[in-house]
């Protein structure tokens, strides 16, 4: 009877292995490409996962995505570890666009990152992740520069100099 246990379970560790082998979905992302994307002062090493070439990633902020341009790519499946500060999504409910085509995808979050795992079709070409936060496009300096100027100009209006009168 232990006999037949050991080689049970045995097997089962061989299946399981196998399986994770042949699935990559299920075995974390083994041998990561970095990206790295500069925004204002912050520097991000984006480590990701795919079969084909990534050209290039940008944040766009008015849509809080991340935006990832591909070619030559095989069907495959596409693993990427994005930080928080980066991008985020309240309940980790990210919207993901392949070639404009909303697809399933599977997350691993912890409080600094999360990895998102999903399908790409052989010549993918644009992956859009959308979050409801990203990185702010404007440093705090350029905020607190309009701020600046809107007071200045309110406060010169309000003397009634006539260049300023409307």
């Amino acid at each position: 009877m232990k006999f037949l246990s050991f080689f049970s379970i045995l097997f089962l560790i061989s299946f399981v292995s196998a399986y994770a082998a042949s699935h990559p979905e299920y075995s974390g992302i083994d041998n990561p490409s970095e990206y790295v994307l500069n925004i204002d002062d912050h520097t991000f090493q984006i480590y990701y996962q795919v079969d084909g070439e990534l050209i290039a990633m940008a944040i766009d902020p008015e849509l809080t995505s991340l935006l990832i341009a591909l070619e030559n790519t095989s069907d495959s499946v596409f693993k990427i570890d994005l930080d928080h500060e980066l991008i985020n999504a309240h309940n980790n409910e990210f919207a993901i666009l392949v070639n404009g085509f909303e697809v399933e995808y599977e997350i691993v979050s912890d409080d600094d990152s999360s990895t998102l795992t999903f399908f790409v079709p052989e010549h993918t070409e644009e992956i859009e992740i959308i979050g409801t936060h990203v990185i702010p496009e404007f440093p705090l300096g350029a905020i607190f520069g309009l701020a600046v100027l809107i007071i200045t100009i309110t406060v010169i209006s309000s003397r009634k100099l006539p260049v300023f009168r409307l």
